[in-house]
């Protein structure tokens, strides 16, 4: 088990990797490529995009051949992509193939959960996805300090180089950490047809629904903030890209401690619990970060103390969300993760571009776009209420038991 959380802590790393390691770069990005903060964004946009589509090609692919092939498979191809985006000419080019690493990035997000459903449940399902979140939340601390030293010393097109390095690691991660954890008898062979069906259930669990929507516009205020975050500290704060680089890389410190005091709580405190503690510290620091902006009170200490706020709720949300999502699923696990990713990155290209509409200059957007997704992932947890009395888990209620997971 060791070596297997170990190896699945490494291949999730390539998604915060990807969207946090050249975030110093973006306005250098904007002038290299001649276009706005907006352009810029499209690139984090397209690589969301193809990370929701890949959510349900692997997701799918996983349930009906296992989970290490399609995973090889999703690794390859991102090492691939990643190098291409090293020497793309224009940002057309940049961002089609950012498209093509987050799908084919996909496949580690997806199948990752998936694995944590088939050879753990429950309580200890949340401890390990506690713990996953604790190990990868080392890569969004560590990628903007390595990105900014990188973009400093050789610019903004080594760090995909770096990226393309890691997500080749990450392939040999997966040969030699990650064995088949979805038996042939456990696989469905229905096709579309099946498939479909699966989600149909999935959705059908308003528990599971509720669940997951906290989870998504919990990302959805992170990925806010992420598509944000240099035009913020950088153009607003003030901040040169080594201070704004410790600044972001601060907030991942928070949320990585935060997850793994959750981790070490849940056999003691309801992961029901600790979710809505989380959203509500959520809910209250991005409120407290709007007001302050619009009264024109927003200083460099008061933005990093109130993200602090941000950041712990946020470490508290995102593994008990998904635990108790996927839980209620057991017998469609790489559906319901499917499902869970897709929503997730879809919200996140929708909102990354939105923030930068307001131009360089203003956080008014951002924490508009921040608050909005607290406060709905708030709203999301009524759909759970009763959740313990209003029946079994999907696998327990007569779900077909060809649905694999």
């Amino acid at each position: 088990m060791p070596l297997l959380t170990a190896a699945l802590a490494l291949v999730s790393f390539i998604g915060p990797l990807s969207t946090d390691m050249y975030l110093p770069a973006f306005p250098r990005m904007a002038d290299e490529l001649h276009t706005d903060a907006s352009g810029v964004q499209l690139t984090l946009t397209a690589f969301l995009v193809g990370m929701t589509l890949g959510h349900l090609v692997f997701g799918a692919l996983s349930d009906r051949y296992g989970r290490r092939g399609p995973l090889l498979v999703g690794a390859a191809v991102c090492t691939v992509g990643t190098a291409l985006c090293a020497v793309a000419p224009s940002l057309g080019w940049l961002v089609a193939l950012r498209f093509v690493t987050g799908f084919s990035g996909a496949a580690g997000v997806v199948i990752s959960r998936a694995v944590v459903s088939d050879v753990v449940q429950g309580a200890a399902a949340a401890r390990l996805f506690g713990v996953l979140m604790t190990l990868t939340g080392i890569a969004p601390i560590l990628a903007p300090l390595v990105g900014g030293a990188v973009i400093e010393a050789a610019g903004w097109r080594s760090v995909f180089w770096v990226l393309a390095a890691v997500s080749f690691l990450v392939t040999l991660a997966v040969v030699a950490g990650v064995p088949e954890s979805l038996p042939k008898e456990r696989r469905h062979t229905g096709g579309a047809g099946r498939t479909a069906a699966a989600v149909r259930e999935v959705v059908g669990d308003r528990v599971y629904v509720g669940y997951t929507l906290a989870f998504t516009f919990g990302f959805g205020m992170l990925f806010c903030y992420i598509a944000g975050s240099p035009f913020l500290l950088q153009n607003v704060l003030g901040m040169g890209v080594g201070a704004s680089s410790v600044a972001f890389s601060g907030g991942a410190v928070i949320a990585t401690l935060s997850s793994a005091a959750g981790a070490r709580l849940v056999g003691r405190i309801a992961p029901e619990v600790l979710l809505r503690s989380g959203l509500l510290a959520m809910l209250a620091g991005t409120v407290a970060l709007l007001a302050v902006t619009v009264a024109g009170l927003l200083t460099t200490v008061v933005c990093l103390a109130l993200m602090a706020l941000v950041y712990g709720g946020f470490g508290f949300v995102i593994a008990n969300s998904a635990a108790l999502a996927i839980g209620r699923v057991p017998h469609a696990s790489g559906t319901g993760s499917a499902l869970l990713g897709t929503a997730q990155s879809a919200l996140g290209a929708v909102v990354a571009p939105l923030v930068g509409l307001g131009g360089e200059h203003t956080a008014v957007p951002l924490f508009c776009g921040m608050a909005l997704c607290s406060g709905l992932a708030v709203l999301a947890l009524r759909l759970t209420h009763g959740a313990r009395t209003e029946g079994a888990p999907l696998a327990e209620r007569d779900a077909p038991s060809d649905v694999a997971g």
